[in-house]
């Protein structure tokens, strides 16, 4: 039946969001499906943050990225058709994946890192750095192949100095068979723009080239409606004024190269010795480079005191070892250095509850890969969306009753 006068339809809420990444564009939509009224404002002229895929003959994006299906964030993109053909990963037997360990290359990890594989995360103390707990569970070589091993999921220099349970929890996910870790067809692209073509037709409205950088625009957004920050932690800090929007990240060298393909190229290389991951992206998904060629990534995390030239030098001696004469075949090559944009890391005694809050008050809400949402990875960011959205929400009808 139609609304009388008495009883008239309510007005959609407006909620603004600040950024056009996965977080932003997860609140979003959720916001959309809620029948709110959504605009997002994002600073460059395209969308997906640091998922965008870089544009030209090299599909590339910031580090090693994959999507695992272990979560949340797995089946709210699958419920929505948002993930798209994915890249076939290769038979584990045959893909040539190596170990650096002990200044050779292995087939095999060292057996007491598998033991270490067996421990459940809850086993793990918050309170402990993982390389005590781990060396005290399989002794200190096991320990330490294994903290070098999860770097690929940390993007930390010396991950044995985490929380043992923030650690445990990504290492086991990490190993998983099958793997958890799933490559969407084109690089990330592809979701983002599944997922902006879901928002438009459901209304939202996108303003590119929007930088909203001052507090006073920030106010004035969050008199109107519920206003979600999906920007980088240092950015919300900014914007905010608040100086205890702090977390720990990392700092790690990304190096993307495209080799004339030969027979027999490795399709992972991990380094166990200390922190770092080589991959060739084109063994699962050839349309990432020209015909003809192949396009390797590698992340080699770097302490506070070192700089770009010591995590290329290092990824350097690594692609010697594993793919000898590259430097014949290279064709094309970036470096580059990601500073506290790989998402949080969680200390001893710390776990994602301790993280910056995700209601910050008067009506604004954080969302992003540094705040307080569990999650491996990306799902930080869509753990925190979600939240976000519910609480902006929330909040809003609970003030429209007590109005």
């Amino acid at each position: 039946m139609p609304h009388s006068s008495k009883n008239p339809a309510p007005t959609p809420r407006t909620v603004t969001i600040i950024g056009g990444g996965l977080a932003g564009l997860t609140a979003a939509i959720t916001a959309a499906e809620a029948g709110a009224r959504v605009t997002v404002h994002e600073a460059h002229h395209t969308l997906g943050g640091r998922a965008r895929t870089a544009e030209g003959p090299y599909l590339t994006n910031e580090g090693p990225h994959a999507l695992y299906n272990g979560g949340p964030h797995w089946a709210w993109l699958k419920q929505r058709d948002l993930i798209g053909p994915l890249a076939s990963l290769p038979p584990i037997e045959g893909s040539r994946l190596r170990l650096h360990h002990q200044g050779s290359l292995r087939r095999t990890p060292p057996l007491a890192m598998l033991k270490l594989l067996r421990r459940k995360p809850e086993q793990a103390p918050v309170e402990l750095d993982f390389m005590t707990w781990a060396t005290g569970e399989v002794g200190q070589e096991g320990a330490r192949a294994a903290a070098h091993y999860i770097a690929v999921a940390t993007f930390h220099h010396d991950p044995g100095s985490l929380s043992a349970r923030f650690v445990q929890e990504r290492l086991r996910r990490a190993t998983k068979l099958p793997p958890e870790a799933h490559y969407p067809r084109g690089g990330w692209a592809s979701v983002i723009d599944r997922m902006a073509t879901l928002a438009w037709n459901m209304g939202v409205r996108v303003e590119t080239l929007s930088r909203i950088d001052s507090l006073d625009t920030l106010g004035s957004l969050a008199a109107q409606g519920p206003v979600v920050v999906a920007t980088s932690l240092p950015a919300a800090r900014h914007l905010l004024q608040d100086d205890t929007l702090q977390w720990e990240s990392a700092r790690t060298t990304l190096i993307d190269l495209a080799l004339n393909s030969r027979k027999g190229d490795l399709f992972v290389l991990s380094d166990l010795d200390r922190t770092g991951w080589i991959e060739r992206f084109t063994t699962q998904d050839r349309s990432l480079a020209p015909h003809g060629q192949e396009l390797i990534q590698a992340q080699i995390p770097i302490a506070p005191d070192e700089s770009k030239a010591d995590g290329v030098a290092r990824a350097d001696h690594l692609l010697d070892l594993g793919y000898p004469g590259w430097r014949d075949r290279l064709v094309w090559r970036r470096d580059a250095v990601s500073n506290g944009r790989t998402g949080a890391v969680d200390l001893p005694g710390t776990t994602w509850r301790d993280r910056p809050a995700i209601d910050r008050g008067n009506g604004v809400y954080l969302a992003g890969d540094q705040v307080a949402a569990p999650g491996l990875l990306s799902e930080v960011s869509f753990n925190s969306a979600l939240e976000a959205v519910t609480l902006a929400l929330t909040h809003t009808r609970l003030d429209l009753k007590s109005a």
